[in-house]
């Protein structure tokens, strides 16, 4: 089981990244684009790993308190394209507790250092093979009031992410 714990966006956050995409896709922006029902910001990637319930024990122990998050920017890493998130203390620390409490409960995870961004496209390329034009990066903000488990598997279309559970 592929896993990863995550906050997922709600209806207006949703709507003003994929409105985004849309604005990208009119400029002729290529590449394999998130489906909306895969846009998240990912806290700590697992991968594979078969107990989900030590995971959400280590959530529960990492003490999630509710937060805004706040679109801000756009970058690259690479052909990848993103959204960013504004600084964000309550975020790290959280981020921080949560990864200290997975590594004491022996749960393996991408220990790469924490870089808040919303993966918007995946071998973007703009036409005529120039930089990705963005004339207003996306706004958009939301209390976070969940982090989500979620699972991660292969469909014949792409990757398909299903929450398991939460903490609230």
């Amino acid at each position: 089981m592929r896993l990863f714990i995550a906050i997922n966006f709600d209806r207006k956050m949703l709507d003003s990244l994929t409105e985004f995409q849309a604005s990208l896709r009119k400029q002729e922006v290529t590449g394999n684009y998130t489906t909306e029902e895969n846009l998240h910001l990912t806290l700590a990637f697992i991968g594979d790993y078969n107990d989900p319930d030590a995971v959400l024990e280590a959530m529960e122990q990492s003490a999630f308190r509710p937060m805004e998050i706040r679109l801000d920017g756009v970058g690259s890493f690479g052909d990848l394209f993103w959204v960013g998130l504004a600084e964000n203390k309550p975020l790290f620390a959280y981020v921080k507790r949560l990864r200290r409490e997975l590594a004491a409960a022996g749960i393996p995870f991408d220990g790469k250092r924490f870089s808040p961004h919303v993966t918007l496209i995946r071998r973007a390329s703009a036409r005529g093979g120039g930089a990705i034009p963005v004339a207003e990066a996306p706004a958009g903000s939301m209390l976070a009031t969940r982090v989500s488990l979620m699972r991660s598997d292969r469909g014949k279309n792409g990757m398909i992410y299903t929450e398991i559970g939460c903490v609230e």
